[in-house]
């Protein structure tokens, strides 16, 4: 690595390898009884860099980062009904309602809504 923005560029790269979109909205389940789960969980993850480049100082550059995944729920589709089922009770945060809103959206879409009603 020559610069400091190489040795971002180069963390920020990893990060992207090991977080993408599946890590929130997993990729369906299909059980033996024709159930459909598909896994939801809250991403989070930091990232930290820092270092010197100068004329009259060897170049040293350092950066670090952490993830973590949490599973939250599982939408559950089955005969026809989408449920969620929680990993532990949700704490009524605003993430927690998005999630909680997810089998009625996924429910409209599926089934269709009048030209009257919302979709949300």
């Amino acid at each position: 690595m020559s610069s400091i923005n190489d040795a971002m560029n180069s963390t920020m790269e990893k990060l992207r390898e090991m977080v993408d979109v599946n890590a929130v909205v997993g990729q369906p389940i299909n059980t033996p009884d024709g159930t459909v789960l598909i896994p939801v969980s809250k991403v989070i993850f930091g990232f930290a860099s820092g270092g010197t480049d100068g004329t009259n100082i060897r170049f040293g550059a350092g950066s670090g980062a952490g993830v973590t995944i949490v599973p939250l729920a599982f939408v559950v589709i089955s005969n026809g009904n989408i449920r969620m089922l929680y990993v532990e009770p949700p704490a009524n945060t605003t993430l927690d309602k998005a999630v909680d809103m997810i089998p009625g959206i996924v429910d409209r879409f599926t089934k269709g809504s009048s030209k009257d009603e919302p979709v949300y």
